[in-house]
């Protein structure tokens, strides 16, 4: 049987492009990589489908003309908490028609307008990375809130999921995300506990699982991804970060699926064939691809 993986959380867009925010990093153990040669690299490993995951307004949109240039790739555009101070703007309400509930901070125009443009794009299948990190804070709280408030509201109107990216702010994420109805996503790089993997899943999220799982020594984290439910699993990279082992201190590529793919096999004790049709399926059924 031909494994068909899907790497539905990588930064592969950054390589050939300085400037980005995760450009150095591809460069990190001067390897000489191209595009075409990770994308290579990853469909001679089976990973015949991936999602390139944009963090600023310019790396969506980077994110937006490499999906389209490439087979087998698309898009989710967003902006990530670490970046939110420089999108926000002191309002206490949003032109343009995005009621976001932030009462601080107001999201600069001309960013609503020009995502509102990316989101109907070729290719663009999911918005984010979004969400709420405080465990470095490199933006103030409200300025996350209300950037991930935008983009939840933009996903809704276009029908999209959402890419979150949640550390150590769970106790505020929970009271936002179910301020909304009918929001669809995936928990990228889940960590976190049990009890938020559960009430993920009981709220329709999916959890997206990479290369931290085989190199974890917290017992607590490997039980939540042996119990993550089969229906509701994903798998990604996060490439070029959380290389999975037996590579770690190498730059991480979507092709390193495979690794975690095969790891996660044994911990839930099930083939790693049908670990990968069905991660796969969840894949294709979240963002509505065929």
């Amino acid at each position: 049987m031909t494994l068909e993986l899907f790497d539905t959380h990588c930064h592969v867009h950054e390589i050939a492009v300085a400037l980005t925010p995760v450009h150095d990093k591809w460069h990190a153990d001067r390897v000489e990589r191209s595009a075409g040669s990770v994308l290579d690299a990853a469909r001679a490993a089976g990973v015949t489908r991936m999602i390139v995951i944009g963090t600023t307004l310019a790396d969506s949109e980077l994110a937006m003309q490499f999906a389209q240039n490439h087979d087998g790739v698309w898009a989710s555009i967003g902006i990530h908490p670490h970046e939110a101070k420089n999108y926000t703007t002191p309002q206490k309400s949003n032109p343009g028609g995005l009621s976001s509930q932030a009462s601080k901070v107001g999201i600069l125009p001309e960013v609503l307008e020009r995502f509102r443009q990316l989101a109907t794009a070729a290719k663009v299948v999911a918005v984010g990375e979004c969400g709420l990190d405080y465990y470095y804070g490199h933006s103030p709280k409200e300025d996350q809130e209300a950037v991930l408030r935008m983009q939840i509201e933009l996903a809704l109107q276009h029908d999209l999921p959402l890419s979150f990216h949640v550390r150590d702010a769970f106790d505020d994420f929970w009271p936002i995300f179910e301020s909304y109805q009918g929001v669809r996503g995936v928990l990228h790089s889940f960590t976190d506990s049990q009890a938020n993997m559960e009430r993920a899943v009981a709220q329709g999220l999916y959890i997206g699982v990479n290369g931290i799982a085989t190199f974890t020594r917290d017992e607590v984290q490997l039980v939540t991804y042996r119990t993550i439910p089969q229906h509701r699993l994903l798998l990604e990279t996060d490439a070029p970060f959380l290389t999975p082992k037996p590579f770690r201190g190498k730059v991480c590529e979507p092709k390193h699926v495979m690794q975690t793919a095969e790891y996660l096999a044994a911990l839930r004790d099930e083939s790693v064939e049908h670990l990968a049709e069905s991660t796969t399926a969840n894949a294709l059924k979240l963002l509505k691809l065929t």
